[in-house]
């Protein structure tokens, strides 16, 4: 007797997939769970817009607020539009910089004493506010003053920067619209090639006139899966340089995938392009938090680059020891 279960033909399959389509799949219980957070961050804000109508707006409420109100921290993210992981990746540079005026803004004497290992994480930041009320005041001074540091600019993108406007807490019409612009835009935003710092790259090789292209490798220890380069110089008929580029703002697992991915990369061009040297541009505040996969990663390339204005000229001077470039 043959037990084996008969599988649906390819129509049956198709048409169970068509015609019992549920659109939008929903968790009933998660729904009302994340519709009560919404409707709880909205009191929030309608209660700290309420105490700045009445008490106007000055660093006492806001400081009042984020210690006392429950999520009264995301009250204020939301009002600007700066993300919870934005503000762990501003806190972490805080933390690793020695700006006086910075450390002055946020008094940082008063933060606890700890060499960096890791990156604080929202609730560790939520309970230094609840626990460390000069830390507390710093959070809200970068909000009310941030836009007067000059380090901030340097460092902050100019949209992320914009948020840090005090006038976001006076609630008008025009600061509410720019928030809103900016999260729908976010999107966009990161996803457009004029802000990726690949960009600087091809600009240097261009002026160089040095040629290049982008290629698949098909490397049979990655699964035979086809591996894109970023920048294969001058060509990939004949490489002389491969370089990756790997700029992260934000943390993710897949970092870990990243970093091993490019050590079998490394493997194979060894084996495969023994002249070739393989490149690396690893920056961003990303990476600095992953430390663990970030020495992983940087173990792949022959030389690795940030976008520091010196190691970009570290990088003209390795173009021209291998190719003669001006």
């Amino acid at each position: 007797m043959n037990n084996k279960i008969p599988t649906p033909s390819l129509n049956e399959k198709l048409n169970t997939v068509i015609s019992k389509n549920t659109f939008y799949f929903y968790n009933e219980e998660f729904e009302e769970y994340h519709e009560g957070h919404i409707s709880s961050i909205a009191q929030n804000i309608f209660l700290l817009k309420n105490r700045i109508e009445q008490e106007g707006l000055k660093e006492s409420v806001l400081l009042e607020h984020i210690i006392n109100v429950e999520d009264g921290l995301d009250a204020i993210l939301t009002i600007t539009g700066f993300s919870k992981e934005s503000l762990q990746r501003l806190i972490t540079f805080i933390r690793i910089t020695n700006d006086e005026k910075i450390s002055a803004l946020v008094n940082k004497s008063y933060w606890p004493e700890e060499e960096y290992e890791s990156e604080w994480g929202l609730d560790k930041i939520k309970s230094l506010i609840k626990s460390n009320e000069k830390f507390a005041e710093g959070i809200v001074n970068l909000f009310f003053k941030g836009l007067t540091v000059p380090i901030l600019k340097q460092v902050l993108p100019l949209f992320e920067y914009k948020k840090l406007d005090i006038r976001k807490f006076s609630f008008s019409v025009e600061s509410l619209v720019d928030t809103i612009i900016r999260y729908k835009t976010k999107g966009a935003y990161k996803a457009s090639r004029e802000g990726n710092p690949e960009v600087v790259i091809e600009e240097i090789l261009t002026i160089n006139k040095l040629s290049f292209e982008k290629g698949k490798f098909k490397i049979p220890e990655a699964g035979n899966i086809p591996r894109t380069m970023d920048f294969i110089v001058p060509n990939k008929t004949s490489p002389k340089m491969i370089i990756e580029c790997s700029y992260s703002v934000t943390t993710a697992s897949g970092m870990g995938d990243k970093a091993k991915t490019e050590k079998t990369v490394a493997d194979y061009l060894k084996k495969n392009y023994p002249k070739v040297v393989f490149v690396g541009f690893v920056d961003g505040i990303g990476w600095y938090v992953r430390r663990g996969d970030l020495k992983r990663m940087v173990e792949a390339y022959d030389f690795v680059f940030t976008f520091h204005e010196e190691e970009i000229n570290k990088f003209r001077i390795l173009l021209r020891e291998v190719f003669g470039a001006k």
